[in-house]
């Protein structure tokens, strides 16, 4: 299950993932809707009507349980009722809703001019301490992903901690159509807010999907770990 964050808003409900029983904030988990068909569908953002039930597992755990029966099992017991379907591409609806609601997300970011593109913007930006979150496509060099993170440790002076950006799973291409903008291999989230809406959605999509190179924001984690307790 994702974890727990610095960041992460007390006030949000905790909810428990039917399939493992552990319980966790809901931003971190991924609702599925019982629709009045008694249908069970994705529902990424959480805000559909009617009755719903959580998981907090990996792509591949999921379709073990569907594949086993004990998904639909799980969810007739946590909706009360002796009927449902579930679709046999449940796991692949919910990677591809997870995947353009952070894209979406980005595609906003970027026209609230939140974020900016480009290596040298990038580097001015990160060396000046003004980047909440660092973000590379996923056929961005390793040389040039060195060079921006390299950059952010510098404005972090957090040089020789080994801080990097997050690699995306989509490459120059797709994140380009997202942003609007040509060519957008490295991204620089300037704006905290910003940063933490688009890690909401990268950080489930990421463990949704078996990464593991979700990082926290290096401001924000370091701010938490000199707040005195109680704050």
């Amino acid at each position: 299950m994702p974890r727990k964050t610095p960041n992460e808003d007390r006030n949000s409900p905790v909810r428990r993932c039917i399939l493992t029983g552990e319980r966790a904030d809901q931003r971190l988990l991924i609702r599925l809707a019982l629709g009045p068909d008694g249908q069970v569908a994705p529902d990424i953002h959480g805000k559909a009507p009617g009755r719903g039930a959580w998981i907090g597992v990996p792509a591949e755990e999921l379709e073990a349980a569907r594949a086993k029966g004990k998904l639909a099992g799980l969810l007739k017991r946590a909706f009360k009722v002796s009927e449902l379907s579930v679709s046999d591409d449940i796991v692949t609806r919910i990677r591809d809703g997870l995947e353009k609601a952070t894209l979406d997300r980005l595609g906003l970011e970027a026209r609230a001019s939140n974020l900016l593109s480009g290596a040298e913007k990038v580097d001015a930006a990160a060396r000046g301490g003004a980047v909440e979150l660092l973000l590379h496509a996923s056929d961005a060099s390793d040389d040039g992903a060195a060079k921006r993170d390299q950059s952010w440790r510098v404005g972090l002076e957090e040089e020789g901690s080994g801080r990097k950006g997050m690699r995306l799973p989509v490459d120059r291409d797709r994140l380009s159509a997202a942003l609007g903008r040509a060519n957008s291999v490295h991204v620089a989230i300037t704006d905290a807010k910003a940063a933490e809406r688009v890690k909401h959605h990268l950080e489930r999509w990421l463990y949704f999907i078996g990464c593991s190179n979700a990082r926290g924001d290096a401001k924000a984690d370091r701010r938490a770990q000199t707040a005195p307790d109680g704050n």
